[in-house]
């Protein structure tokens, strides 16, 4: 497909304002994931919960997130592009209703992952139609639309501030209503018939797909590990290290900002850098601020610097995917699925491991997934180069 079509095919799939409209829709999910570790504290005392069970909202969420992912995918090509998203708010605002008014643990559990389906569906559908909506801005608009969450990350933990621990509800309730009002903004948003030319091929070389394609869905589960694993457990660990729980949660607020700094500040970086050196840099700046964040008195900067060089890795490495696997059509979408494998396991994990050595060891739980990554992504980078030579 040629440019011109591109491009002349991104007029017709976004209006203005609906293009504006998936910004917020980020906004909200940004907010809504990041809700879930400053308000342990809240779920805690209202539920009776140790650690690793506070851990599964977050866990239940991203589950799911993964099915919404694959559920969406598989039926986008009979269903429209307003009605994917449509849908996915309205699981949303069932979900953050539930969990806000839930009597009990189980039901907020089963609420958390109704509102992680339509979360799975807004990651999925929005990042598939920037990806091709948008002609050659399609990269740089990916990344605005994932600084996007980074700015509703950055809400979440600070209206739980406000608010208190103890009041989460209010929050996951106007969530709820952010994902109703939202229903009505998706009429911008329109439907390209497919093209038949462009359903999966399968590449003369299966092995190799695989290996490359594994590849990836280790580096983004492990980055969404970590991800996770800071924003859910970050708050948690500076309060056991003599900070506030209003500096606990204001922190973790500051390390979703640097994600959203991050993702603009990527965007003239990326003209002049592959996205392997890019994405080697983040991983090394990972593993160093986690290390850093042993020290009692700098934890609340080393997890800024965390979230900063956390912030390229996932729209960044599409572009990536998609060059090193130009056949395979539907590989996004599997890798944003298995990325959130990463946010299912890392709470309840990270829970586990804390339990059996404290609330401390959590920067070198963490630093272990983002060495981890480091590995990956220089093991991928050989794999990539071979595989094109």
């Amino acid at each position: 497909m040629t440019s011109t079509v591109t491009q002349s095919a991104a007029g017709r799939l976004f209006s203005r304002p609906a293009a504006a409209a998936s910004c917020v829709g980020f906004v909200l999910i940004g907010m809504l994931q990041a809700l879930y570790g400053p308000a342990v504290p809240g779920l805690r005392e209202e539920y009776a919960l140790s650690p690793s069970e506070a851990g599964l909202g977050l866990s239940l969420h991203f589950t799911g997130g993964v099915a919404g992912v694959l559920a969406f995918n598989a039926i986008h090509s009979r269903i429209s592009n307003r009605s994917l998203l449509a849908a996915s708010y309205a699981l949303m605002a069932a979900g953050g209703a539930g969990f806000a008014l839930a009597p009990n643990w189980p039901l907020a559990l089963a609420a958390a992952f109704l509102g992680g389906l339509g979360f799975g569906g807004i990651d999925y559908g929005l990042n598939q139609l920037f990806a091709v909506g948008f002609g050659d801005r399609s990269t740089a608009m990916l990344n605005v639309l994932n600084a996007h969450f980074g700015i509703g990350a950055v809400l979440g933990p600070a209206l739980i501030a406000w608010t208190g621990a103890d009041g989460y509800a209010y929050a996951f309730g106007a969530c709820a209503v952010l994902s109703a009002v939202l229903i009505l903004c998706t009429g911008g948003v329109r439907t390209e018939p497919q093209v038949s030319g462009e359903s999966p091929v399968t590449p003369k070389s299966s092995l190799g797909l695989s290996r490359i394609l594994v590849g990836f869905l280790v580096l983004y589960v492990l980055n969404v590990g970590v991800e996770a694993g800071v924003g859910g457990w970050e708050p948690t660990h500076l309060e056991t290290v003599g900070f506030s729980s209003a500096v606990a949660a204001s922190a973790t607020s500051v390390y979703w900002l640097m994600m959203t700094v991050g993702r603009f500040v990527v965007v003239p970086i990326t003209l002049r850098y592959s996205p392997e050196r890019i994405l080697t840099v983040c991983a090394a700046g990972m593993t160093a601020c986690l290390l850093l964040a042993l020290i009692p008195g700098a934890a609340p900067w080393a997890y800024a610097g965390v979230g900063l060089f956390i912030a390229p890795v996932f729209p960044t490495g599409l572009p990536w995917l998609n060059r090193a696997l130009p056949e395979a059509k539907r590989a996004g979408a599997w890798v944003i699925a298995a990325s959130m494998i990463g946010g299912v396991a890392a709470p309840p994990l990270l829970g586990v491991g804390i339990e059996a050595s404290g609330i401390r060891a959590v920067p070198w739980l963490l630093t272990v997934l983002s060495a981890t990554s480091l590995l990956a992504t220089v093991w991928l980078i050989r794999l990539t180069r071979r595989s094109a030579a």
